[in-house]
């Protein structure tokens, strides 16, 4: 099973939502970890990548899958780790001791397309998506239709100055999942390849309108 850190509230309460972040290829779960002090209130887990990022010249930390350019990836790691991540979610109620309620899933670049991969290949299972400079991935496994997209909603921010994941892979994504009647907010921020505070404020919002949805 992936190894895994969280950040566990003082009072966690059933039914409540939770966050799952996943890192970017060349760093580890402590990465998006640290973005836990933002969100005090709510469990936070951060998963570790399967694999060793410097198989693939990715740096020192850890990775989902090799890029082979574009929007895909290498389909047996992201196959592989995309079941690791299914494994993961669905052993970690138990083990953490909690009723789970909404699940939030996103990370920053490999991390937002694996869980753009995860809530398409599971529809229903996923609450929020939270894809921070993903792409949309090509993959046998993914479907983008209005079954898979139906229960799930998809926060999509990405920098217009990106070179890493370029914003046109971003527009081609963000079509394909309003062309499937999505529920997509997709904020295009000032920004290159990195997490802003405006993402982390958009996160802190959608997580509260969960908990307090308007009547």
């Amino acid at each position: 099973m992936l190894h895994y850190q969280t950040h566990r509230p003082t009072a966690l309460s059933d039914n409540a939502p939770w966050l799952v972040l996943l890192h970017g290829r060349g760093a580890d779960e402590e990465d998006l970890l640290a973005l836990a002090d933002f969100f005090p209130d709510h469990l936070v887990v951060a998963p570790r990548a399967p694999y060793a990022a410097q198989l693939w010249n990715y740096g020192p930390g850890f990775a989902w899958y090799q890029h082979l350019g574009g929007a895909t990836p290498h389909p047996v790691h992201f196959e592989h780790s995309q079941q690791e991540l299914h494994d993961l979610l669905e052993t970690l109620p138990a083990l953490l001791g909690f009723r789970p309620g909404p699940l939030f899933l996103g990370g920053f670049s490999q991390g937002g397309t694996m869980s753009l991969g995860y809530a398409l290949r599971n529809p229903g299972k996923v609450h929020t998506v939270i894809d921070l400079s993903g792409f949309l991935p090509e993959h046998p496994s993914i479907r983008v239709t209005s079954e898979t997209v139906a229960d799930t909603c998809f926060y999509w921010a990405h920098g217009i100055y990106d070179a890493v994941v370029p914003h046109l892979l971003a527009e081609r994504g963000r079509a394909q999942l309003l062309a499937a009647n999505a529920c997509l907010t997709a904020p295009d921020l000032p920004i290159d390849h990195a997490v802003s505070l405006d993402e982390i404020t958009d996160i802190q919002a959608l997580l509260d309108l969960c908990q307090h949805p308007p009547h």
